[in-house]
This record gives C-alpha cells, sequence and structure tokens, in this order.
C-alpha cells in the first residue's frame, strides 16, 4: 500500500514540476530589452518612463544592492496567436521562492498606468486575453535590486544593510523576458494535480485518499507529455469526479483574507517599502480586476497614506476597489506597531491617526485591530481597544511560543482594568498562508474551539516584504469551497467572521492579562539609541501639546495642528514593530535616530515658542514643569532643586567609600563603586540584601539558538562576569547640592562612567551612565539585590501598571525570563518597597533567591546588546541611560519617580508665572491635554487611575468652560459632565481606567 502511494504521487509531482508547470506559458518570443541603471536613489514613475534606455540583452548582470534599473520591453505579437491569451514572464534573476526579500519590480504601460508587479512567485503580466495578432507590445519594469539578506544565508553579519556600507557589485542577473501564449487548461490541471496531492497527504489511508490517487494514476495515464496542452483537458476530466466530492456537513470552515503583512521596514528601508505597497497593492487591484469574489486586506494608514503621496496611479485602483467592498482597509491603526514598549498616549494616537485616516479617505472606520505580527501584547490593550470603538482583535504571533502552547484560539482577552474584546488566532499558526494541504489540516485539527465554534481565519498571501495573494491561492481556494476531506474556504471580510464566531461563542472562554510571546524577548533591549529617541519623542510630543494648548486658550497663539500630527505620525511610524523593537537592518535604524534628532528640534522649538507666549516678555527667571502638570496638585518638584526645607545632601567619606545622604535616605557606595548600602532612614529599612551590592554591571555572553537581534534565551544566564574594576573614582557635592560619585570602568573593549546622585528631598539615587560600547555577541545588565520578599513585580504598562510573580512555578512563569516595563518596576513587601526608574530602558529581569530564610528579590535592567544580525553595529558607540534606585515607596511615588526622572522642568524668562492649564486632583494622573483633532478649539483631557484601586479625581480647567463630556478615545461625545459648585468637575474612576474629556473653552 505504502509502495503505492509513493509512486503516484511521486509520479505526480515530477510531471507537475517538471512538465506540466512549464508548459503554462509554453509558447515564447523573445522581447527586445532596452535599461537604464540609476545612479542613486529611486524616481518618480513618470520621470523613470521618459529615460533615454540602452539596448541590452538577457542574461547581463544588474543592479548594485539598493538600485534601480529601468527595463523597457517591446515587441510584436505574431499574427499566429490571433485570438490566444497572451502574457510576458519576466524573470529579473530570482535566485529564491520567497517574494519580497530580494529583487522585484513594478510593470507600467508606457501612458504610466501601473500594471502588476513581478517577483519569484508572480513572474507573468497579461497584454492581451485575446490577442488580434500583429499588435506592438511596449511594457516598462521598474526594477530594485533589493539585496538577499535573510533566506538563504541566515543570521550571518553583513554590510548589505546600510547603503553606505553595501557592495557595488551587481546583485543579479536577468533570465527571461519573453511574451508567451498562456494555457489555461495546462494552468488549471496545474492547480487541480497540486491540490488533491496535498490533500490526499493529509488523508487517513481510508477510501477517500485511495480514489484520490487512483485519479491521479488516471489524469496522468490521459497526459501525453510531448502534447500537454492538447491533452490537458482529459487530465482534468479524470480528476473531475474526485475534485466534485462535497466536504462533509461538519467541516472547519476557512474564512480566507487575502493578505500580505507588508513590514514597514525591516530588511529594506523605509523608502524602499513605499514602493513595496505599491507594487504588492497594484498586484491586488489586477487581481481583483480578474475575479469575482476575492478580497484583499490591509492595515496601516501609513501605508495608504504613501500610495496616496507617491503613487496616485496606484492609489486611484485602491480606492475604486475599496469602494467595491473588496479591498479592505483593516486594523485602524497608523501601522501595525509594537504594543510593549510605546506609552499609552502613544497608541491611542495610532488609533486615532489611522481610523482619522480611514474615515477621510474611505468613509470607513475599521472594526477590529489587526495585528498578526508584534512581539507580544500589553495588557493594557483591550481597554484602550473598546474606548477606541474596536469590536474585535486578531493575532497569531503567540503561536511562536517556545515552550507554552496557548489554549485557545477565540477568546475573550481581559484587560488591567477588566475590559475585554473578543479575539482570533488562527489556527494554521501562520498570516503568510498558501492554503497549503498542511495548513488547511492543520487549522482544522488544531482549532480549540471546535466543540462550540465552526471556523478560523486565514490570511493568504506571501508577506513580511510584500507579494500578496496569488491567481494560483484564488484557484486554490475555488477547488477548497467545497471539497471532501478538506475544510471549507471562502473569500471573506473579518467582520463576518467575528460576528458569526460571536454568535456561536456566547460565554467564550477569557484569558486575563498580557499575551507574553516566549520568544524575541531581546527586542526589549536592542538598538538602544531607537529606544532612547522614541520615549524621549513621546514625552516632547505630549509636552508640546500641553504649552501650545495653554498658549491657544490664553493668549490666542494657533495651535499647531498640521505640524503636531506629521511629527506624531513619524514617531507612530518607528513604533512599527521591526523598527523600535531593534530588529531592522543599520540602515533603518541609523534614520530612525536622525528622524528623532529631528523631531526632537522642532518640539524643543514649538515648546519655546508656546512658553514665551505664556511667559511674556520679561526678565524673571520661571520654571515650567511638565511633570508638575501631569501629577497634579501632589506634584513634586523637578530632580535636583532644593526647597527651603529640605535637609541639604551630605557626602561622608569613610574607609570603605562613600555615604550620600539627605535627611531621608542614606546610601553607601563602596570604593568599587558598588552600593551596599540604601536605608530608608524614616524605617531604618536597608533596601540592599545584606553582604550583595547594587548597582552592579554584569556581562552576559549572548548568542541566542536563532534571531539575533530578536532572541535572548534563558542560558545566556550560566555565563556572567561581574564588571568591578575601578579606573578612577570621585565624589562631591556640586553647586546645585547634590552629592555626586563618579566612578569609570574598563572592561573588554569598552568602558563606562557612572555619576551616582542624591539629591536633597529625593528618595532616588540616580544614576547616569555613559557607556562606550565595543562588545560582540554581549548583554549589558545592572543588578539591584534587594532585601524585599516581594511575591511580584510591578511594572509600569501604558495607564498603569501590571503584576508579575517572582517565582517560577509552572512553565508559563518560567518562561517569563525577560519582561518588559516602561519607566519604573516596584517589588513590594508589606510598609516597604524599592523600585528602580529609568528614562529609556524597557526589558528587565528578577531572579529570587533564599539564604537562611532571607529572600531577596534581585531586579537587573536591560541595557545593551551586540547582535550581528541584522545590523553588525547594533549598539556601538557611546550609549547613555539614565535610571535610579527608589528607596522606601510606594506604587503612587514609585510612578511618580519615573515621571520626573522622565520630564525635566524648564527655565525661561519671562514676566509670569506659566500655571497649568489643567490640574487635576485625586487618585488620577494627567495624560494629555491637547486641542481636539477636529479643528474645533475645544479642549481634550485624557487622565487616568495608575494604581489600580477605585479613586476620585476633581479635574480644573483654567479658562471658561462651556459644554463638558466624555468622549471615546477618538474623542467622540459620550456623556455629559456636570461642574461642581466651584467650576471644577468630579470624576469616579475604576482600577487603571483611561478616561477622555473634552471642553469648549473660552479665552482666558
Amino acid at each position: 500500500m505504502h509502495d503505492d502511494i509513493t509512486l503516484t504521487t511521486g509520479r505526480a509531482r515530477r510531471v507537475l514540476d517538471e512538465r506540466i508547470l512549464p508548459a503554462t506559458h509554453g509558447v515564447s518570443v523573445p522581447l527586445e530589452v532596452a535599461w537604464n541603471e540609476l545612479p542613486g536613489e529611486p524616481i518618480p514613475p513618470a520621470e523613470g518612463l521618459a529615460l533615454e534606455y540602452t539596448p541590452t540583452v538577457v542574461g547581463m548582470p544588474w543592479g548594485p544592492a539598493w538600485g534601480t534599473t529601468w527595463f523597457r520591453l517591446t515587441g510584436k505579437v505574431p499574427t499566429e496567436w490571433a485570438g490566444r491569451r497572451i502574457e510576458i514572464v519576466a524573470d529579473l534573476g530570482f535566485d529564491t521562492n520567497m517574494p519580497g526579500f530580494q529583487c522585484e519590480g513594478l510593470v507600467y504601460r508606457p501612458d504610466g498606468t501601473p500594471v502588476k508587479s513581478i517577483n519569484p512567485r508572480n513572474q507573468w503580466v497579461l497584454v492581451a486575453e485575446s490577442a488580434a495578432g500583429g499588435e506592438p507590445v511596449e511594457l516598462y519594469v521598474e526594477a530594485a535590486a533589493n539585496p538577499v539578506l535573510l533566506d538563504y544565508h541566515p543570521f550571518l553579519p553583513t554590510q548589505e544593510g546600510d547603503i553606505l556600507t553595501s557592495s557595488p557589485k551587481p546583485l543579479y542577473t536577468t533570465r527571461r523576458f519573453d511574451l508567451t501564449v498562456f494555457e489555461p487548461q495546462v494552468h488549471e490541471l496545474g492547480l487541480d494535480i497540486a491540490v488533491l496531492l496535498e490533500l490526499q497527504a493529509e488523508l487517513p489511508e481510508g477510501p477517500r485518499r485511495m480514489r484520490i490517487l487512483q485519479a491521479l494514476d488516471d489524469a496522468l495515464d490521459a497526459l501525453d507529455l510531448q502534447r500537454i496542452p492538447e491533452t490537458a483537458a482529459s487530465a482534468r476530466a479524470a480528476l473531475a469526479p474526485a475534485l466534485a466530492a462535497p466536504a462533509d456537513a461538519s467541516a472547519h470552515r476557512i474564512s480566507a483574507v487575502g493578505h500580505a503583512h507588508i513590514d514597514s521596514a525591516w530588511l529594506w528601508p523605509v523608502r524602499e517599502t513605499v514602493r513595496k505597497v505599491a507594487r504588492t497593492t497594484s498586484s491586488m487591484a489586477d487581481l481583483i480586476d480578474q475575479t469575482d469574489d476575492f478580497v484583499y486586506g490591509m492595515s496601516s494608514a501609513q501605508q495608504y497614506a504613501w500610495v496616496k503621496e507617491h503613487r496616485p496611479e496606484v492609489w486611484k485602483r485602491i480606492v475604486a476597489a475599496v469602494a467595491a467592498g473588496r479591498f479592505l482597509p483593516l486594523g485602524g491603526m497608523w501601522v501595525e506597531s509594537d504594543t510593549v514598549m510605546p506609552t499609552g498616549e502613544a497608541l491611542v494616537r495610532q488609533f486615532s491617526q489611522g481610523q482619522r485616516f480611514f474615515r477621510e479617505e474611505f468613509g470607513i472606520a475599521p472594526r477590529g485591530v489587526w495585528l498578526p505580527d508584534s512581539f507580544g501584547y500589553s495588557p493594557a490593550l483591550p481597554q484602550l481597544m473598546r474606548r477606541a470603538g474596536f469590536e474585535w482583535f486578531f493575532t497569531q504571533k503567540i503561536s511562536w511560543n517556545q515552550v507554552n502552547t496557548f489554549p485557545h484560539h477565540t477568546f475573550l482577552w481581559e484587560g488591567i482594568d477588566g475590559s475585554q474584546v473578543f479575539t482570533h488566532f488562527p489556527p494554521m499558526d501562520t498570516y503568510n498562508s498558501r492554503l497549503s494541504g498542511e495548513e488547511v489540516a492543520k487549522a482544522s485539527r488544531q482549532f480549540r474551539e471546535n466543540r462550540r465554534a465552526t471556523g478560523s481565519i486565514a490570511p493568504v498571501g506571501w508577506g513580511d516584504g510584500g507579494g500578496g495573494t496569488t491567481r494560483e491561492m484564488v484557484g486554490t481556494a475555488a477547488r477548497l469551497a467545497d471539497l471532501e476531506g478538506s475544510a471549507r474556504v471562502a473569500w471573506e471580510h473579518p467582520d463576518a467572521f467575528f460576528e458569526r464566531a460571536r454568535a456561536e461563542l456566547p460565554n467564550a472562554p477569557v484569558w486575563v492579562g498580557e499575551l507574553y510571546l516566549e520568544l524575541h524577548r531581546a527586542t526589549l533591549t536592542s538598538q538602544h539609541r531607537t529606544k532612547q529617541g522614541n520615549r524621549r519623542a513621546e514625552h516632547l510630543l505630549i509636552e508640546a501639546e500641553l504649552w501650545c494648548s495653554a498658549a491657544a486658550v490664553r493668549a490666542g497663539v494657533d495651535y499647531p495642528y498640521e505640524r503636531l500630527d506629521a511629527l506624531w505620525q513619524q514617531v507612530l511610524l518607528l513604533q512599527f514593530h521591526d523598527i523600535l523593537p531593534g530588529t531592522s537592518i543599520a540602515w533603518v535604524h541609523r534614520e530612525a535616530v536622525e528622524t528623532y534628532a529631528r523631531v526632537a528640534a522642532e518640539l524643543e522649538g514649538l515648546i519655546e515658542t508656546a512658553l514665551q507666549a505664556l511667559a511674556g516678555e520679561g526678565d524673571r527667571v520661571l520654571v515650567a514643569n511638565p511633570a508638575a502638570a501631569t501629577l497634579g496638585a501632589t506634584a513634586a518638584h523637578a530632580i535636583g532643586a532644593a526647597t527651603a526645607h529640605e535637609t541639604a545632601a551630605t557626602l561622608t567619606e569613610t574607609a570603605d567609600g562613600f555615604v550620600l545622604a539627605n535627611g531621608l535616605v542614606s546610601v553607601t557606595v563602596s570604593r568599587d563603586g558598588l552600593v551596599t548600602s540604601a536605608i530608608d532612614l524614616s524605617t531604618g529599612r536597608d533596601a540592599i540584601a545584606p553582604g550583595r551590592e547594587a548597582n552592579l554591571l554584569q556581562l552576559h555572553q549572548d548568542f541566542p539558538n536563532m534571531w539575533d537581534a530578536w532572541d535572548v534565551d534563558r542560558f545566556y544566564r550560566n555565563r556572567v562576569e561581574d564588571l568591578r574594576g575601578v579606573d578612577a573614582l570621585d565624589a562631591r557635592i556640586d553647586a546645585d547640592g547634590v552629592a555626586r560619585v563618579t566612578v569609570r570602568r574598563s572592561f573588554s573593549q569598552s568602558t563606562v562612567e557612572q555619576t551616582l546622585e542624591l539629591a536633597p528631598g529625593s528618595r532616588t539615587l540616580a544614576i547616569a551612565q555613559s557607556t562606550d560600547w565595543h562588545e560582540t555577541e554581549k548583554f549589558l545588565k545592572v543588578a539591584f539585590p534587594l532585601d524585599v520578599r516581594a511575591e511580584h513585580t510591578v511594572a509600569e504598562t501604558q495607564f498603569g501598571a501590571q503584576k508579575r510573580v517572582t517565582h517560577t512555578n509552572t512553565s508559563w512563569e518560567a518562561a517569563k525570563f525577560e519582561t518588559s516595563m516602561h519607566r519604573f518596576v516596584l517589588v513590594e513587601e508589606p510598609g516597604f518597597g524599592v523600585a528602580l526608574v529609568n528614562d529609556s530602558v524597557y526589558g528587565y529581569d528578577t531572579e529570587r533567591s533564599v539564604a537562611d530564610g532571607e529572600v531577596t528579590t534581585t531586579l537587573r535592567l536591560s541595557l545593551l546588546r551586540a547582535p550581528r544580525f541584522p545590523d553588525p553595529e547594533t549598539d556601538q558607540g557611546v550609549q547613555t541611560h539614565r535610571y535610579g534606585l527608589v528607596i522606601g515607596t510606594t506604587l503612587t511615588e514609585a510612578t511618580q519617580a519615573g515621571i520626573l526622572l522622565n520630564q525635566d522642568a524648564r527655565t525661561l524668562h519671562g514676566a509670569q508665572e506659566v500655571a497649568p492649564l489643567v490640574a487635576v486632583e485625586g487618585g488620577a494622573l494627567l495624560s494629555s491635554v491637547k486641542l481636539a483633532d477636529d479643528r474645533s478649539g475645544d479642549l481634550v483631557v485624557r487622565l487616568y487611575e495608575p494604581a489600580g484601586r477605585r479613586a476620585t479625581a476633581r479635574v480644573r480647567v483654567d479658562a471658561a468652560v462651556g459644554e463638558a463630556r466624555t468622549t471615546t478615545l477618538l474623542e467622540e461625545p459620550l456623556d455629559a459632565l456636570a461642574a461642581a459648585e466651584d467650576g471644577a468637575f468630579d470624576l469616579a474612576l475604576a482600577p487603571f481606567e483611561v478616561r477622555t474629556l473634552r471642553f469648549t473653552v473660552g479665552r482666558v
């Protein structure tokens, strides 16, 4: 039996690959080829078509890395081909089978109309459905020589990832530019055989499988290998009964949606993504034109905006296809962003900028969030999705878990505040489905809600680098619509799937808390400058909105809507899930750092203009403190600025080192520059575990099993070097009253300088660190062993905090050996807590140890890495960090300390104090103050409860307030707010609740 199966399948596979598929374009004539190799960056299509072209021949090398070559293809349809379907077949020199990871092109007609893309899986271009014979042919190809960085040389360091270092040598050699006759029966026969071959491989050895095998033998017997086009119909007739057998009544139902998941940058720069989107959307518009039921879904408003700006001729096709209901805007976000590291306010703007674009351009508001490939999902997301009006969430990345299999495919995901969003993971575990027999069978077999629900989603198409759905995939879907032994496949909008699934699962299972990806944990650390730029830009954007709003209301200054929108969009783009996580090529991160610098400079200008308008002309020295505005009436002063009632900082030298004290805390720093004691003077508790040393830099070997920039594997802990060597040590009290100890160290190929600072009135030992980093495949951490018996860590996330246990009782907990934070992480026992705060760190780990019954909780911040792929120079050079140890603290105080470390006060000269336009009292924090997106002049205020407890808050607006309402995150009105007798507005907030308020205001 097995021999018979092997004989049939082996025969069918060889005939398919070596005879049938080549015969699809059997008759051909070569085209005449001319070219123009551009010396620099890409040019607009109109300019490309107007270039001077020089004759060339097939077989000519072309394309240095990241170069562009325009090809002109000309010829004439032979008269004997009249009535036939005529296509061009173009092979640019494809050397892998993966679209989007090598050379690719977009085909244009002479009038500039885009036709479709060409790539390894889509090499054909339609010339005529039914040729007249003798007609001329002229087409142009804008070909991109993008280097292969992954497919056949995975994880090897390469300089090809930046145009500044890439090779000038041609990478590709053209193989074919032919005019051909397309044989439709041969094409269909190939699909018939491929579908049945893949289906039978997934079936048990029963009647259905045996009859498919017999049908394949009969078809191959009917096929004359020397006359394939003439005998293809007979072969198909032999397969027809096997393809006509209907699916079982209980067959799994697959909702297919065309897809390409084009990474907004990754192994290519942002500028190339603009062209990738144009190429893929052209092909998808063409496929829509040639089919009746195919639908294609694309997320990311940014990518639509690129097409509109740079390829208006492609944009017209998209607009028409959207209007026809066949091209589906999905997701409602500006980009498919990382969701772990951006602030809550940034995620709100991902939603608001995305939804605004889709509404303005298409009159459509996507109903779900589409994030198939981000690297884990924050537990703050369910609330934000629901408050932005989204009904469902789609991803599949959690299927990549290293250890634990996620227990659901369709479920309710519950966030930190109790909000729930209906969620689906496709059980075929891919967002790049080909609808292969293996994938379809896997979906049916693995679907965990099979008892009650009937189906799942399949995103169908070549992705990551673009490409999308092919006509072969469409043909496969048609055969799987109702086929015995297979799931049923139909093209369908995800909205329809989610409506049906919600009805089938009225009591869906619930998953509470973060969707932690047990992989790609190092994305919290790689490319520190990118992460630092993001953190700074986020805070500057919020500060600029704060002061610009006040200047508009108080001083009549025009609010810079367009400039702020443009700056937000630049920062939101850089939060894409291969940019902010640090997993892109050097070119991407070089440009990201440059963009952050430009954004920061422009925002500083906006802030300066607004503050000057508020302060007026004068010589008084004034302080404008955005942290005070955020923290409201409970705000502390800026770090390092003493007030009269505070005890001055002191510095005492001892035999063992130095003692820094200020009446609140006392910190001992050894002559090794390590913290041996950190005492809360009010309780006498020492934060540092007995006999241990904190602020200890530790260097690990870091060579993961896979995915260098993405991953850190648990075994990295097995090899560690404590960095204790001291080159120089200096202690002093400076003119600002801050006690400081500076320590310099050298290790391996690198050097580091730390300044430990204790200011009057502060419980925070602040540390400013500069590292000249020249390591390879190393991981730098800084350890704080704490004398705290903590059952949990509490780490800031968007609009709140999340708890994680410190033990590893189960495999789920053990897998979380590297986790995320924003501005602080806290460990606490009843009556005493210790926190670490930072200005640019997102990763940390926790170790719990017990000696003589005493528990030590060690927190370690993740500072720098040195992976070599895809950027061999990751993190090299001078890197800066600011972090601090908050001694004797609570969750509320740790939150405030984190804000203060990230939002510096500003000194300026003027005539009058710059008071906050909005003040919040009680148990809430201010997130943002801005003018409404609709340009109405209304004031929008967002606040949240940060500690996970019920709270009340009072909001005061220092302006004449007319109407006041609560709104969605998209600033759409909800409920009216009534003012108290004193004109303030009182709110009751649930734990971690985010609330958005909207006021009509008059000038003060």
